[in-house]
């Protein structure tokens, strides 16, 4: 359980980012500067809080390969989304197929996640 206590913060911060993300997108474009920002700035701050906190993590797992390949997934992801975001901020990509992205990510993240912590919470 003690492994499961180290993704809360990042796991809140998801969720703000998400959040901010929603109330973003109701309110349409142009996008609120302030609030556009915040959503970036948390989403950012729940990058290096869970790297760090993986990084902490990762120095005791059994099934270390299968971890990686989700972690790499997960990055990836991380960086469609902040790639997604920025191109349909700036409208240089095509809007519907950047909202695809954009939602299809956190999806797979989050499952890459949750088996990445089953993963973990196992070998503990």
């Amino acid at each position: 359980m003690d492994t499961l206590s180290k993704f809360t913060i990042p796991g809140i911060l998801l969720v703000l980012t998400l959040s901010f993300g929603f109330w973003l997108s109701h309110l349409g474009k142009p996008y609120n500067s302030a609030l556009f920002n915040v959503h970036k700035l948390i989403a950012l701050g729940t990058v290096v809080i869970a790297v760090i906190q993986f990084s902490k993590i990762l120095k005791g797992a059994d099934s270390l390969a299968l971890i990686i390949v989700l972690l790499v997934l997960a990055g990836l992801c991380i960086i469609a989304l902040f790639a997604s975001g920025a191109l349909m901020s700036m409208g240089k990509m095509e809007y519907t197929l950047a909202l695809t992205i954009h939602r299809i990510a956190p999806v797979v993240m989050v499952v890459a996640m949750v088996l990445i912590a089953y993963l973990l919470v196992r070998n503990s």
